[in-house]
């Protein structure tokens, strides 16, 4: 249990700067100027991931396979979309422009998993 709440807790914080490197070198986000906006969307985005992505998957899953994972870009966009839609203080500006910060907030989960299971195999 205490595992899962640091991943969770991990996830929080890279959604976060995911969403503020696409709101600050792409500008596809408009938080207010303020650093809890990015807290706390990165939060409700990484609810959103635990509880409604799972059902997206499962029930996308032949769209999935068909476009061989590239569907997910568009289910990760979504979320995003979904997440600003809920919290107003964060602004998306079209479901485009959530797929790219989608992509952008992926990409930087995936770099900092990487960087995880490197330090994890170092230090095992």
């Amino acid at each position: 249990m205490k595992k899962q709440f640091i991943n969770f807790l991990i996830r929080w914080f890279v959604n976060s700067l995911g969403l503020l490197i696409a709101a600050r070198f792409f500008k596809l986000v408009s938080y207010q100027n303020r650093f809890s906006v990015i807290i706390t969307a990165g939060f409700i985005l990484s609810i959103l991931n635990v509880l409604i992505k799972p059902l997206l998957v499962i029930f996308t899953l032949p769209a999935i396979a068909l476009t061989l994972g590239i569907f997910m870009i568009l289910i990760n966009g979504f979320i995003i979309f979904l997440a600003s839609y809920l919290y107003s203080s964060l602004h998306v500006g079209s479901f485009w422009s959530a797929v790219l910060v989608g992509i952008v907030v992926g990409l930087v989960n995936y770099i900092v998993t990487i960087l995880t299971e490197i330090f994890e195999r170092h230090h095992a």
